[in-house]
């Protein structure tokens, strides 16, 4: 399996450049912290490997996916990427009209065609695996912080990504359940996937990540590998 590969990107913002040259890879099975104050360009560098918004120069290559810059590809595109690459985005950002269940088959059934029974079941086995099978007709609002965080998680990963990306996971849990997602994300890494990590949370890093890498005014700044 093919890693993640960002190299040279570059993102403008009429004359301001958010994103000067980034360059970093993250391999299959493994988890990459990304750092940095807030106003760093963490969310960016996610937003654009998820093609959720152009970038300038550079490119990126997730598996057998290649973006390229210029304005972003039409969805019709990036079926390939939906494929590949997941991301659960800050305060889960679930639909607050939809259920549980209904979030996570949203894409399946949406954006790659499956049939509502397909989708149905590979949404109650993730909801299960990551504790909440029981919360499947629940409403956003009336699940708690972390379940919310968990259905988000199955979200993403229900078109069966083989990369995750998370923006700032940690922000508004408790130090049980952040040590709660630190299982789940090794057991993620464990089977397979890559996942790059936006977070502020040096803690969190050190007893999760693999890696580092500190973003610093939109550049790389120091690099860890591996966390000690």
């Amino acid at each position: 399996m093919s890693g993640l590969a960002v190299h040279g990107l570059r993102v403008k913002r009429g004359d301001r450049e958010i994103l000067q040259g980034v360059d970093f890879d993250v391999a299959p099975g493994e988890i990459c912290a990304l750092m940095g104050v807030s106003g760093a360009g963490k969310t960016t560098v996610l937003r654009a490997i998820a093609a959720l918004q152009p970038f300038d120069d550079g490119t990126i290559r997730v598996g057998d996916v290649l973006l390229r810059p210029g304005p972003v590809p039409p969805q019709s595109q990036l079926g390939a990427l939906r494929r590949t690459v997941g991301m659960v985005f800050q305060a889960h950002a679930l639909f607050e009209h939809l259920s549980a269940i209904d979030n996570v088959t949203l894409a399946p059934m949406h954006a790659l065609g499956w049939p509502r029974d397909r989708a149905e079941s590979v949404a109650h086995e993730l909801l299960d695996s990551l504790g909440v099978g029981p919360r499947a007709d629940a409403l956003p609002r009336q699940l708690s912080g972390g379940e919310a965080q968990r259905v988000a998680i199955a979200r993403a990963l229900a078109p069966g990504p083989s990369f995750l990306l998370m923006d700032e996971p940690t922000a508004a849990l408790d130090p049980a359940r952040r040590a709660a997602l630190g299982e789940i994300l090794r057991t993620l890494a464990s089977q397979g996937r890559g996942l790059l990590v936006s977070t502020h949370d040096a803690d969190f890093a050190k007893a999760c990540a693999d890696r580092v890498v500190s973003l610093v005014d939109g550049e790389v700044g120091a690099r860890v590998d591996p966390i000690s």
